[in-house]
Order: C-alpha cells, then sequence, then structure tokens
C-alpha cells in the first residue's frame, strides 16, 4: 500500500514537471554564428536562410515543421552567382506563385559595389536558378524585402548607407513574375536620428501597415543592434515611428546580465493559426559570444494602441513558450564524417565533390563550409577518404579551410591524417587567411602554428619518434585551446598545459570556425581518413 502510495506520488510530482518544460525552448533555435535569417511557410513546412559572407556554400537553407528543431538540407547557390565576387549577406525568401525566390546581397565583381541579385526555385525543391541583378541603384543596396499589398508586388532596400547622408529604405514595384523593377523608387523611412536603419521586415495587421528594423551597430563585441517599429495606414507612407522604441533589444554588452548583447535583421512568419514569431539574430552574453549572431525566435503582437511588442518583453531572453503545444526542443547533437559519401541524417544527401568549386562525384556533407575568397578548394571522396587540396587566391599563404559553425562552447574535434608529404596537413580553427591556428604534421614534424594579422609563429613543433596521425583540439569557453596528438588515436600527448586564447580570430561579421586545413601545393594533398566533433553541454539545451 506504501509503495503504490509512494509510485502515485512520484507520478503526480514528475509528470506535471515534465509538461512544463515540454511547454518551453531555449533560443537560439538554430546554433552557430547564422545571420540576417529570412523565414517563410510554404504548407506545413518551415523554410530559413541566411548570411553566409565569406564563407561557401553560399546561403545555408535550413527547413523545419515547428519552428524550434531546425535540419539542414542544402544551400541557395554551391557556386558563385556570375556578377558576384564575395560578401553573401542578408538573402531575403519570397513565395509567389509556385515559385521560391531568393532576393540576396553580394558585391559586384566588377567594381565591388554590393547589389541586390534574385533566384528562383520550381515550388519548394531548393534548386535556385539565379536571374543576375535586380537592383543596381546608387553606391549600395542591401537588404532586399518583398511585400505583396494587394496583388501588388514591392521591393524595398537600405539605400545610402556609404553616402555622407542619412540612410533610408526605398522602395520600387515589381513585375508580376518578381524579377524587374518597375517605376521609380520612393522612399519610405529615413534614419533622421543618424543611428543606422536596416533588416526591414514589412507587414499588416488590422488598419496599419508596419516596418519592423534594426538599427544601432550589428556586429562584433561591441554590438548594440536592437529592433524598432514605425506604422503607417498606407504602404507608401508616411511612416510614424514609435516613441517607445526599441521594441527589443539586447542586455548590456558582454559581461552584461541580459541574455544576449544585441538583437536584430529578421522577419516574421504567419503561423496557420494568425500568430506572428519574429526569427533574428542575436549575439548571447559571456562565452557564447564565441558562437556568433545565431538565429532567435520571439512572439510578436498588436497592443491595443495598434503598435508591435514581444510577447516576452522588450529584452530578448533565451526561455520562451514552445509556438506549438506538444512540440519539444532537441538536443543539438555532435558531427561525424568518415569520407563514405553516404545518405546523411534524415535521408538528405549532402553537397558533392568540390573542385574548383565545381561539383561532382560522391557527396560531401551539407555542413562543411570552405574559405573560398582565400583558396579554391579541392576535396575529393575516395574510397573512404577525403582528399583535400586547393589553389591559394588572392596572395593567400596559409591554405585551404574546409570548416563547420560551432554549435557550443565546449566541445573538441579530432581527425586521422592517412599521409605523409612535406605539405602541412590537419586541424584549424579558422578566422580568415591571416588570422588562424592550425595544428598537424608536414613531413615528420607535428607542428602548432599560429597567424595573427598575417604574422606565423610556431608555437610547438617535434619528430616524433613513431608515426602519428591522429589530431586533436579541445575548446573550452569557445576561444581556450589545448592541443593533443596520438600514434591510435586513444593514448594522447598534450601539446600544451596552458590553453591558447583565441578570441583574436574573430572577424568583424563572424566567429571562427573548427575544421581541416591543407597548406601547401596541389600535388601534395591531405589524405583524411575521418573528422569527429563531439559537444560537452555546460547547461541549457545548445551551450
Amino acid at each position: 500500500m506504501k509503495l503504490t502510495n509512494l509510485l502515485a506520488l512520484f507520478l503526480l510530482v514528475t509528470f506535471p514537471s515534465i509538461s512544463q518544460e515540454s511547454s518551453f525552448f531555449e533560443n537560439p533555435v538554430i546554433s552557430g554564428d547564422m545571420a540576417d535569417p529570412s523565414i517563410i511557410r510554404v504548407g506545413d513546412a518551415y523554410y530559413a536562410t541566411a548570411t553566409s559572407s565569406e564563407w561557401a556554400p553560399f546561403y545555408p537553407v535550413f527547413t523545419s515543421t515547428d519552428l524550434i528543431n531546425w535540419e539542414q538540407t542544402g544551400h541557395i547557390f554551391d557556386e558563385k552567382p556570375e556578377w558576384t565576387s564575395h560578401s553573401f549577406w542578408a538573402p531575403e525568401l519570397y513565395y509567389h506563385n509556385g515559385t521560391m525566390y531568393c532576393y540576396y546581397s553580394a558585391r559586384r565583381k566588377s567594381d565591388n559595389v554590393t547589389y541586390i541579385g534574385v533566384a528562383t526555385a520550381e515550388g519548394t525543391s531548393l534548386c535556385f536558378k539565379d536571374h543576375g541583378l535586380i537592383v543596381e541603384l546608387g553606391s549600395e543596396a542591401i537588404d532586399a524585402f518583398v511585400y505583396d499589398d494587394n496583388g501588388q508586388l514591392y521591393i524595398t532596400w537600405k539605400a545610402y548607407g556609404l553616402d555622407k547622408r542619412p540612410i533610408e529604405l526605398l522602395g520600387s514595384r515589381l513585375s508580376d513574375d518578381g524579377l524587374r523593377l518597375e517605376g521609380e523608387p520612393f522612399s519610405l523611412l529615413k534614419d533622421d536620428e543618424e543611428i543606422g536603419m536596416e533588416g526591414q521586415y514589412h507587414f499588416k495587421q488590422g488598419d496599419y501597415y508596419y516596418i519592423l528594423y534594426s538599427a544601432k551597430s550589428c556586429c562584433g563585441p561591441s554590438s548594440d543592434y536592437d529592433v524598432r517599429v514605425a506604422r503607417s495606414k498606407h504602404f507608401k507612407g508616411p511612416y510614424e515611428k514609435y516613441g517607445g522604441n526599441p521594441i527589443l533589444s539586447g542586455g548590456d554588452g558582454v559581461g552584461g546580465d541580459g541574455d544576449f548583447i544585441s538583437v536584430g535583421h529578421g522577419t516574421a512568419v504567419k503561423v496557420p493559426d494568425g500568430r506572428y514569431f519574429y526569427l533574428s539574430h542575436g549575439y548571447q552574453s559571456g562565452d557564447a559570444f564565441f558562437l556568433g549572431r545565431q538565429p532567435v525566435l520571439h512572439e510578436l503582437e498588436i497592443t491595443d494602441e495598434d503598435w508591435v511588442r514581444f510577447t516576452t518583453g522588450k529584452q530578448a531572453v533565451i526561455r520562451q513558450p514552445v509556438p506549438f503545444e506538444g512540440t519539444m526542443q532537441k538536443r543539438i547533437s555532435g558531427f561525424k564524417d568518415d569520407f563514405s559519401g553516404e545518405t546523411l541524417k534524415g535521408g538528405k544527401l549532402g553537397r558533392e565533390t568540390l573542385k574548383g568549386e565545381t561539383l561532382k562525384g560522391e557527396t560531401l556533407k551539407v555542413e562543411w563550409t570552405w574559405n573560398y575568397p582565400y583558396a579554391d578548394i579541392n576535396a575529393t571522396l575516395k574510397n573512404g577518404e577525403l582528399i583535400l587540396t586547393g589553389k591559394p587566391v588572392g596572395g593567400n599563404e596559409h591554405g585551404t579551410a574546409l570548416c563547420l559553425r560551432p554549435q557550443t562552447t565546449h566541445y573538441s574535434y579530432q581527425a586521422k591524417i592517412n599521409n605523409i608529404n612535406d605539405s602541412f596537413k590537419g586541424l584549424t580553427m579558422y578566422g580568415d587567411d591571416k588570422n588562424l591556428v592550425a595544428f598537424g604534421i608536414a613531413g615528420n614534424r607535428v607542428e602548432l602554428r599560429l597567424v595573427k594579422e598575417g604574422d606565423e609563429s610556431v608555437l610547438f613543433r617535434t619528430v616524433p619518434e613513431k608515426e602519428i596521425s591522429h589530431f586533436k583540439i579541445d575548446v573550452e569557453r569557445g576561444c581556450f585551446l589545448t592541443f593533443s596528438y596520438s600514434e591510435d588515436g586513444s593514448s594522447w600527448v598534450k601539446v600544451n598545459d596552458t590553453p591558447v586564447y583565441t578570441a583574436f580570430l574573430v572577424r568583424w561579421d563572424r566567429v571562427a570556425r573548427p575544421g581541416l586545413i591543407h597548406i601547401g601545393e596541389a600535388e601534395a594533398p591531405a589524405v583524411i581518413d575521418y573528422f569527429v566533433l563531439d559537444l560537452y553541454y555546460s547547461s541549457g539545451l545548445n551551450n
């Protein structure tokens, strides 16, 4: 009888607790550096993409059915559109008449000016065809958004960001097929305060058209990005800015007491019951800053005074109610690639073999990214091995990197090198071609190299008595690195007792990525047996 009563008490206490936990999720909903996210719903599925900046492939694509669990399924482009050179920022998805559009910002290779291009895919195939430039006005045009106002398509964008005048959000009518501007551009909103204005999202609710936009500094540890709103009874304006702006912001910097340093540049999606959820990016406070600008989800609503507010308040927070009852957020998992080219999780196939950014042959997992501004990569899968090499670009002296977006602050990654030659091959923590850490083998020498602002130093070098093929990097707090090597992958020799501090690897608009590296002649490639990244959770779901 006592046992029965104890069991009943246990069930009474435990199940409400489990139910309560499953009614919340934790931001970010997509872990890792994925700035300026765009989100749409087509049927029962949600699609998101984001800035890829100086990493290829271009604009990662994620899908979800519940807004809190996402799977990467590909990229908008595997190869650069013909007119572009670099700086692939702020893509915007739009679905219209059975076609998915992506309006994106990139630098034009002929003059290095950033303009807006457009690509389309049939239905939800995600097989995009580029149609070239659509907005090439002024000294810069970025951050496109497309809006359907009673059957008339409009495109809006940020203008004058590089000019000695206030930034403006401009708009223009679009052709019915969404591929051409029609008529003269018009001004929607001006940055009279001169605090920045970009990343706009338009929607209408009731009598008002609303523009959500971001202001202040987008990037880096001093970012103070926030979200603001303006409204009008007509799409073309005039717009009134809300006196209570900002409506969403971070805390007080990296060491502040808020969950986020800053937050901004997003779009919202309307779910079937009419609610809106805003997907933007945010820098988390503390060590999680080193994961970059991660996609965060907040529900928004209209107040009794016909303004916009977020249901959990003005400060961005990690813990949020789930959008849909009965859904539960899954933990992120580690990564393993044995380079067999087999089907990936969820039945999706990765990219094919990369050779000068031409795709053919076996498959490489979709999570891999590479340093396209600095090297023409040649990555081939053959007999369960990765053959990695590349041709340096633009004076790059530090090789070809194949990397992943970091998703937690505590993790380790390791690889086995199957060949010996004069090239350096092994692991890296990569910022760019002039800021990186590389740990591996060149000839018979095990080396740890650090490159800072182009100056290289060797932190460790040894010639082991036995052949070394396994290399491992342990990461703590996102930027403290410890290095080990092994002949068999089980007994490890630690190189450094004091972790190497690598915060300097953070670039203005992106953070460092862990992965593989080859430095040397193309005729002397790296042959890699496997790569494994294991996550060590500190607290919460995604840290």
